[in-house]
């Protein structure tokens, strides 16, 4: 059986992660794919969750990036295409790297829209209140930028359709252009 890849696309919300991964995952070149959600593991969370944008959410936070890493290193170890949709900034690499060690192929997508665009696209679709929803998009937009050695993973969606990111993101997949 030949080992599948881990395809991560992140970013700021509003950056179309979802949409784009589900699109990827449908489409991908591998027989057998897997869109893994990483908001759901928030979810599973039953008691003594901290809202994961919190400072004192951090252990909590790496915790929840370790079982997704693992649930994603099983599907890719059983041939599946690994699409990873969630907030995984740089800051939250190192087991990715580690991974990565291990002989995973792994490619690290982050989309980046304008922060007009973001704020468009992302302010009325959450359970929190708009102001709310305001102040934690444009924190994580300001997370998502100025990334140093990673903004090489960078794809800007500010002027794309949800097809055109997808056919970027194909292409670079296809060239290995975005490993990690």
């Amino acid at each position: 059986m030949n080992q599948g890849r881990i395809i991560i696309i992140t970013g700021a919300p509003g950056t179309g992660k979802t949409t784009t991964a589900s699109m990827i995952a449908k489409e991908t070149d591998l027989i057998k794919s897997v869109h893994l959600h990483t908001d759901d593991f928030y979810h599973y969370l039953c008691k003594g969750a901290i809202a994961p944008h919190l400072p004192a959410s951090e252990e909590q936070n790496l915790i929840v990036i370790e079982a997704f890493l693992e649930a994603a290193k099983r599907f890719a170890r059983g041939g599946y295409d690994v699409i990873v949709d969630g907030i995984i900034g740089p800051w939250f690499l190192e087991p990715w790297m580690k991974t990565v060690q291990e002989n995973y192929e792994i490619h690290y997508f982050i989309l980046r829209a304008s922060k007009q665009e973001t704020l468009k696209r992302a302010v009325t679709r959450t359970k929190l209140d708009r102001e709310s929803n305001i102040e934690l998009v444009e924190s994580m937009w300001k997370q998502f930028n100025n990334l140093g050695q990673h903004e090489r993973h960078v794809l800007n969606t500010t002027e794309y359709l949800v097809g055109q990111t997808v056919l970027s993101i194909k292409e670079k997949i296809r060239e290995k252009s975005y490993l990690l």
